[in-house]
C-alpha cells in the first residue's frame, strides 16, 4: 500500500481487532487496581489465563531485566503498570 492510502477491510479488522483487545486487557487491568487480586472476577481471570490454575510464585517472565516476581500478583500488576499486557510467564 501507498503511505496515506486507507486500510484495506482485511487491514482494518486486524487493525480494530488489535484495539478491542488492549482495551479489554486495561479494563482488567483497571479491575485489579480497584478491587485487588484476592477479588473472585479477577482471581477467575487470573485461573482463565493459566489454564485453571493461578501460578504460586516464584514467577519467571519473558520480560528482560525483570525476569522473576514474588507472585503472580505482582506479576499483573507490574503488567498493568507498564501497560505490556500480553506479556507471558
Amino acid at each position: 500500500q501507498q503511505p496515506g492510502t486507507p486500510l484495506s477491510e482485511e487491514e482494518y479488522r486486524q487493525f480494530f481487532r488489535s484495539l478491542r483487545t488492549a482495551r479489554r486487557a486495561s479494563t482488567a487491568c483497571l479491575l485489579r487496581e480497584l478491587y485487588g487480586c484476592q477479588n473472585p472476577l479477577v482471581q477467575r481471570l487470573d485461573e482463565y489465563e493459566n489454564h485453571g490454575v493461578i501460578p504460586e510464585g516464584p514467577i519467571c517472565s519473558e520480560l528482560p531485566g525483570t525476569p522473576f516476581f514474588p507472585n503472580f500478583c505482582t506479576f499483573t500488576f507490574y503488567r498493568c503498570t507498564k501497560k505490556r499486557y500480553f506479556i507471558k510467564v
